[in-house]
C-alpha cells in the first residue's frame, strides 16, 4: 500500500514521478549554455530562456507535500471549481480546472481499492471547453466505504500526457499520489447518489485538502 502522505514532512516539496521526458532535457540545455555563456555569444542568447524554461518547468512538475484533510471525499486536483452538474444517475459531478500554474499531481479521493484504470483516446481542445468531454482521459474507479467512486483525469490543449501511477487492484489510502496530467487540464469526480457537494463553482480547491462533499 502506498504510504500515506499525512505523516510526511508539511512543506517538503519533491518533483512530481513522469517529469523526467520533459525536464532533464530542459534543465540540461539551460546548464550546458550557461557554462559555455562567457565563450560564445550564441550560448549566452540561449542561455536566458533556455533558464527560465528550466525554472518554469522546475515548477510545474513541484509535487509539495500534503497534511490530508479527513472527509469523505476530498479534492483530487489543485484548481478551481469549473462545474457542479447532478447527473443522469443520481451521482453529483464535480469538475475542477487546473491552469498550467497548479499543482498538477493528482491524489485519491477517497481510501479505496483501484478497481479500474482505463485509458481513452481522444482529443485535446481546451480543458476549460465543453467539447473537452471528448478528450484523451484516464477514468478511474474506486471501490470504497461510501460505494464505487469514478473520478477522470481529462488532457487538456497543451496536456497531451496522463501519467497513472497506480495499477488496478491497488489499495491506496486517501490523498495518496495516484497520478499526473502534464500541463493544462481538468478533473471530475462523480458524488454517489445521496452526497452533496460543499463547494461552489469558481471556488479554488488543493488536493487532498479541499473536502467536497457536505456532511
Amino acid at each position: 500500500m502506498p504510504h500515506s502522505p499525512s505523516s510526511a514532512p508539511r512543506g517538503r516539496v519533491r518533483i512530481a514521478r513522469g517529469a523526467s521526458p520533459w525536464l532533464l532535457p530542459t534543465v540540461a540545455t539551460a546548464a550546458a549554455s550557461l557554462l559555455r555563456a562567457r565563450r560564445s555569444k550564441k550560448a549566452a542568447a540561449v542561455a536566458v530562456p533556455a533558464t527560465a524554461l528550466a525554472a518554469g518547468m522546475l515548477w510545474f512538475f513541484r509535487d509539495p507535500e500534503r497534511e490530508i484533510t479527513q472527509g469523505r471525499v476530498i479534492s483530487p486536483a489543485d484548481g478551481v471549481v469549473q462545474s457542479i452538474m447532478p447527473w443522469h444517475d443520481g451521482r453529483t459531478r464535480v469538475a475542477i480546472f487546473m491552469s498550467p500554474l497548479n499543482v498538477h499531481v493528482n491524489r485519491a479521493p477517497l481510501a479505496g481499492t483501484v478497481t479500474s484504470v482505463e485509458h481513452i483516446p481522444g482529443g485535446y481542445v481546451p480543458a476549460f471547453n465543453k467539447e473537452s468531454e471528448n478528450n484523451e482521459r484516464v477514468v478511474w474507479h474506486f471501490d470504497t466505504e461510501i460505494g464505487d467512486v469514478e473520478m477522470i483525469q481529462i488532457a487538456g490543449a497543451v496536456a497531451r500526457r496522463i501519467v497513472p501511477y497506480v495499477p488496478r487492484g491497488c489499495k491506496v489510502e486517501q490523498g495518496d499520489r495516484i497520478g499526473l496530467i502534464r500541463f493544462g487540464s481538468r478533473v471530475d469526480v462523480y458524488l454517489p447518489e445521496g452526497i452533496d457537494a460543499d463547494v461552489e463553482v469558481g471556488q479554488a480547491t488543493t488536493a487532498g485538502v479541499t473536502r467536497l462533499d457536505r456532511d
